[in-house]
């Protein structure tokens, strides 16, 4: 039973740990004749690299992708794609004081329950640090997706903590370590992120996710629905807790009247629907809402219990991230961009076609 690899055509496989020799992901099913280079996978890393800001963990590591099989002259060959990024700042003296105790809120517990056995350096496979095959593998979709269909998938900071965070220009995503879309904020985020950070804690994170350029047509009824494949995929990233397609949990206070998007020859009018209908890709932009919870590993003592069921005290030494979701929006990216490159796969090999552009002149 395969665990660690997600998609039906476009295979991706993750693997390795925290404090391993290396990390990294085989993906099978990408299909022949791509330009790709390292440079292409490199970029998107880039932006979720650890040790960019003060405001993320300080473990130093460069995130070098090496391609080693499924290129040819620069091209995709349709073989697996073996992408291999190398740990070189691992610390796991750190983590001496609680190998054998349950750090509250962390996986300890759920892997030494389900396994009989954890590795408690830096949290092995529960690291965050395995989500950087994901961005790799998500580079090399996101790259498929805008040059075959133009699809593009953008993410940014929409609250922390308790603090919304205003949508006044995309293009400031890129230019701050927040990835909050303004640039009058920054000044307020910092200071609440340093304030949590000298109190040795943490702090939870709402982050929007937007796809556009996706046609009609992507998906299945019942049982592999494109909203409960994103839903999946993006649920299966650490520390996620929520996930909300469209208006979300607010339908709840909604009359039909008001929650169906009307169609008009120019489009949909609304779109609370958040660009998916029944499972199926509607060609409005998807919108989706993830809320992150706060880092577990805080160095506040926690109450908790080692192996041998003694009541201890724990707290976290070593560096982590005060707000996990600061480094969330390239990987909810990447997460999607796999899920959509799948679901266009799908859709070409059932109907052999990627979908239709919304044209209510065509309808």
């Amino acid at each position: 039973m395969s665990t660690s690899s997600i998609g039906k055509l476009f295979v991706v496989t993750n693997f390795g740990e925290s404090h391993g020799p290396a990390i990294g992901c085989v993906i099978d099913g990408c299909p022949p004749g791509m330009e790709l280079a390292s440079e292409d996978i490199q970029k998107e890393l880039d932006r979720r690299r650890p040790g960019s800001s003060r405001f993320v963990t300080q473990r130093k590591e460069s995130d070098a992708v090496e391609i080693l099989s499924g290129i040819y002259e620069g091209k995709t060959t349709g073989t697996p794609i073996a992408l291999l990024i190398r740990n070189e700042n691992q610390r796991s003296r750190d983590y001496g004081e609680v190998a054998h105790q349950f750090r509250p809120a962390h996986a300890d517990w759920g892997y030494w329950a389900k396994f009989g056995l954890r590795d408690p350096r830096g949290g092995g496979r529960a690291s965050a640090r395995l989500t950087a095959p994901t961005v790799a593998a998500g580079a090399v979709a996101r790259k498929w997706l805008a040059e075959e269909l133009g699809i593009s998938i953008r993410a940014r900071l929409a609250r922390l903590g308790s603090v919304e965070v205003r949508l006044e220009d995309w293009a400031e995503v890129d230019r701050n370590p927040f990835f909050a879309a303004n640039a009058s904020q920054i000044p307020e985020l910092e200071s609440l992120l340093e304030s949590v950070r000298k109190a040795g804690d943490s702090i939870g994170a709402e982050l929007v996710v937007e796809a556009h350029g996706v046609p009609a047509g992507l998906g299945n009824p019942v049982y592999h629905r494109l909203d409960a494949a994103l839903a999946y995929a993006l649920m299966g990233l650490n520390a996620v807790k929520s996930v909300e397609i469209g208006d979300g949990a607010s339908v709840a206070a909604q009359r039909g009247s008001e929650n169906g998007d009307e169609m008009t020859q120019e489009g949909f009018l609304t779109n609370h629907a958040g660009g998916v209908l029944g499972g199926i890709s509607s060609s409005a932009p998807i919108l989706i809402r993830v809320a992150v919870k706060p880092t577990p590993s805080v160095l506040i003592p926690r109450k908790s219990l080692n192996e041998q069921g003694e009541e201890v005290l724990v707290s976290t030494k070593g560096r982590h991230d005060p707000c996990v979701g600061l480094r969330a929006a390239p990987i909810l990216e990447a997460l999607v961009a796999l899920t959509l490159m799948d679901a266009a796969l799908l859709q070409r090999a059932q109907c052999g076609n990627y979908g239709l552009v919304f044209d209510a002149q065509e309808i």
